[in-house]
């Protein structure tokens, strides 16, 4: 009988709220993982979060917790951390998984790549990537069953929810509003669906609040190559009975959109509806998305899958610095050859 592997020992850099509401939950339950220590600048927090979680070691210092008996990190910390966050995991040997965005800009981002184990063992967190429809329908795309894709429409509208002064508000720990934070993700997810191509051009207009620091929110129109376009529009501040996600694409033969999926696509016989059947969970699309790549994180570190390198986040990143520039100058900004 073929002896237990050793459980997959994680620690978690930062105890807010993606990691109270995703990580810890998931991974506190996932079988093969024990979360073995929990960091956070704030004492009383990280105690209080660990206990409700039962982790049993606690840190204030994140150096503290990247032991020899630590297999991998999830980086969960302010966004104006996480490059020296990852950069400390890695050059300690360590598998690391990080929200994102990986670092502030692309230079940093194209800093931590060139970290020795970078290719081998870093992930970024673009859980978007991870949803079953969003997999489904990219399929179709990537088959060309749908022709040409010219045009992607996304979007991620919260309600307006009061909230107190968080590191969120402020330019320089989140590196925007919500655009950052929630545009980001959108932008990716329409940029692997259409397979990355090389973005072109972008315009921007973002709206901030006269007292705050950060957009509340954002469009942005991407020219990619082969004359393709993403409009994207973003707000943390929707004033409506309930939030909206949402991803339309449109084909030479045929459309696609999520949620909930929908595929259409023209046949000799006319339009038809060819629709995938997704498998049913109980669990909701974000919170899916999360355990899909926790999972893929943790085969990773055991070494039964390989991660793809994230160099696409430099052209994210590139396109983020690029909007933000846009809607500051009030002009379309055209992005150079090494953007893609």
């Amino acid at each position: 009988m073929a002896a237990a592997r050793p459980p997959v020992r994680v620690a978690v850099l930062g105890a807010g709220s993606i990691a109270q509401v995703v990580h810890l939950p998931i991974l506190t339950r996932m079988r093969g993982v024990q979360v073995a220590a929990l960091a956070d600048r704030d004492a009383h927090t990280a105690r209080t979060i660990a206990q409700r979680f039962e982790v049993p070691a606690v840190a204030t210092n994140f150096e503290e917790v990247l032991t020899d008996d630590i297999d991998a990190v999830v980086v969960c910390t302010p966004s104006n951390r996480h490059e020296a966050h990852v950069r400390a995991a890695l050059q300690a040997g360590k598998y690391v998984l990080c929200e994102k965005p990986l670092a502030l800009t692309a230079e940093g981002v194209a800093s931590l790549l060139k970290v020795d184990g970078a290719d081998e063992r870093l992930m970024i967190a673009m859980n978007q990537r991870y949803r079953p429809d969003a997999i489904a329908l990219r399929q179709f795309v990537a088959g060309g069953e749908l022709g040409n894709v010219y045009y992607l429409k996304t979007g991620w509208l919260n309600r307006y929810r009061p909230r107190g002064r968080t590191w969120r508000d402020r330019k320089a720990t989140a590196g925007g509003g919500a655009f950052m934070d929630l545009g980001l993700q959108m932008l990716d997810l329409a940029l692997w669906t259409l397979g990355y191509p090389v973005p072109e051009r972008v315009s921007a207009h973002m709206y901030a609040r006269p007292d705050s620091e950060v957009e509340d929110a954002a469009a942005v129109v991407v020219r990619l190559e082969g004359d393709r376009v993403i409009n994207l529009e973003c707000t943390w501040n929707l004033l409506a009975q309930r939030d909206r996600q949402f991803l339309h694409l449109l084909g030479s033969n045929g459309s696609g959109s999520l949620s909930p999926l929908a595929v259409f696509k023209e046949m000799p016989a006319g339009l038809v509806d060819v629709t995938p059947p997704v498998p049913a969970t109980r669990e909701n699309a974000f919170t899916a998305s999360y355990r899909n790549e926790l999972s893929k994180f943790v085969d990773v570190v055991r070494g039964e899958r390989t991660p793809d390198a994230p160099r696409e986040h430099v052209v994210l990143m590139r396109l983020a610095e690029a909007a933000y520039r846009s809607a500051t100058e009030r002009r379309e900004i055209e992005l150079t050859p090494d953007a893609g």
